[in-house]
């Protein structure tokens, strides 16, 4: 059975959704997932798990992820991205580089973040992003996520200096909003500010040199086996036969010395399990081969 991860340059225009739909008529099989939603107007790397691979993707979900961006100062939308309607226009001549610099600066590190209302997160059982073309007015609480840099590369002037758009590299924790980020730094500079583009460039270990677009996929289904998958991603153990076959039945055995979870390979070579370290010994948290299967 086919498993293992598909690296996707995901299009614009296409939901996460469609892209998952896709795979599974590519890979015949419906056990499809992805690590992470993309937004339609964004691009990038879209990691897809496919039969036993789902099973890492919750691993995945929660690593860094690294995006380029471009952030138009002087207007504020009510998506907070190019896709929404403008609804503030200020004139952004007066921002110098230096004062962009300072404002990305100030966003750069461990902040608090409220969430753009037009996000899925849940609100009463319902996304927000229902609520707010229902006509609801939506107000989420801020979270905290981990801006580890804010890089601003270029600024570019528009209709005479009024609209200014700047191209930005961001490397993010789990969970940060982009467009947010651009709502933020435009509202700390005083004019407002909205997202015009965006481009996911790694998650995790895997980066947009890795990707395919759709049209390769068609051709060839690049397929990241389960194992080298793991090994990607994790720590690695490898096991004695004797420790493979006691994973294998969901039984523990010596602590890998490691914090977090390890991949736990048998000796010929298949992914055995994911453990982690508990009371002086590596418990298994997902058993991938069952006793005399091949992972």
């Amino acid at each position: 059975m086919l498993s293992g991860l598909v690296i996707v340059d995901k299009p614009r225009g296409w939901t996460s959704h469609d892209v998952v739909g896709k795979i599974r008529r590519l890979a015949g099989t419906r056990k499809v997932g992805h690590a992470g939603t993309l937004d339609p107007m964004a691009t990038g790397v879209l990691v897809v798990g496919i039969n036993k691979a789902t099973r890492l993707l919750s691993y995945i979900v929660g690593t860094e992820k690294t995006y380029t961006a471009t952030i138009r100062l002087g207007q504020s939308t009510v998506t907070d991205d190019a896709e929404g309607e403008v609804v503030a226009e200020r004139i952004a001549a007066a921002v110098t580089e230096e004062q962009i610099n300072d404002a990305a600066a100030r966003l750069t590190g461990e902040i608090l973040q409220v969430p753009s209302s037009v996000s899925a997160i849940k609100v009463a059982g319902q996304r927000s992003y229902a609520r707010v073309r229902a006509g609801e007015e939506v107000a989420l609480e801020a979270r905290p996520v981990t801006i580890h840099s804010f890089e601003v590369h270029e600024v570019r002037r528009l209709r005479g200096g009024k609209l200014q758009d700047v191209d930005v590299t961001v490397r993010c924790s789990s969970g940060t909003y982009i467009r947010a980020l651009a709502r933020d730094l435009g509202a700390d500079l005083g004019v407002g500010g909205h997202l015009t583009a965006l481009r996911r460039t790694q998650v995790g270990p895997y980066g947009i040199e890795e990707a395919a677009t759709l049209e390769e996929l068609a051709e060839d289904l690049r397929v990241l086996d389960l194992s080298a998958a793991a090994r990607s991603l994790l720590p690695v153990r490898e096991l004695s036969a004797d420790e493979a076959v006691e994973l294998s039945f969901g039984r523990r055995i010596p602590a890998t010395g490691t914090s977090g979870l390890t991949a736990a390979f048998a000796p010929e070579g298949p992914l055995v399990a994911l453990v982690k370290d508990v009371g002086g010994q590596a418990k298994p948290e997902l058993v991938f081969a069952a006793h005399g299967d091949d992972a």
